[in-house]
């Protein structure tokens, strides 16, 4: 029997879903069953750009990276993952493809892990659970084309405090290099960016 302690984290789990679509007690027993519990070190990673993601996480704590490197050795980062978000890489995962994206822990973390062969089975066997992840990827195309049109239309200040507005959590977990490539620009840039913000204050 799972102790109180050891159902923690799957409560997060659990809370997060319930808020995304209704899901029976009994069928989000059996969805947090094939998810398993996986400590991150600090500046360990999760995946490497060329190899295939395995598996899909759901983060308990801590904060991740998310980014890319060019043939320049430039990293471009897409987007950064803490409590209660996800790491995915759908088409790596899904389709088996070797993946072009990097997944780093920023700092110790925790994360919730499933594999591809044991949501083939949920998906098979938990109806639920193909419409729970459809709405999942809907809420984050309309993130990933909301953050393309912010791209387009705000100037790169507009972008920085739109972000620390926005993502308050993450910013205290996160160095300025990695604002800076969230964000497609240069470190001297943003340094530009934040002192005219102090100087606002």
């Amino acid at each position: 029997m799972i102790s109180t302690k050891q159902q923690m984290p799957y409560n997060l789990l659990k809370k997060h879903i319930k808020n995304i679509t209704e899901v029976s007690n009994k069928d989000l027993d059996k969805i947090c069953s094939y998810f398993k519990i996986r400590d991150i070190n600090k500046k360990s990673v999760l995946l490497t750009q060329g190899h295939i993601y395995k598996y899909e996480g759901f983060v308990l704590e801590g904060c991740f990276r998310v980014f890319t490197i060019d043939k320049k050795g430039h990293e471009n980062t897409l987007y950064f993952a803490t409590k209660n978000w996800w790491l995915i890489d759908n088409d790596s995962f899904m389709n088996q493809h070797p993946s072009n994206l990097n997944i780093q822990a920023l700092e110790d973390s925790q994360v919730l892990l499933i594999k591809r062969e044991d949501k083939m089975e949920l998906y098979n066997t938990l109806p639920v659970v193909e419409k729970l992840f459809r709405i999942m990827s809907q809420k984050a195309l309309v993130a990933w084309q909301r953050r393309l049109i912010r791209n387009h239309s705000l100037t790169a200040e507009e972008r920085y405090y739109h972000f620390i507005q926005t993502y308050p959590d993450i910013v205290s977990k996160i160095n300025d290099r990695q604002i800076s490539s969230y964000l497609g620009i240069t470190h001297e840039f943003l340094s530009k960016i934040k002192r005219k913000h102090t100087l606002k204050k």
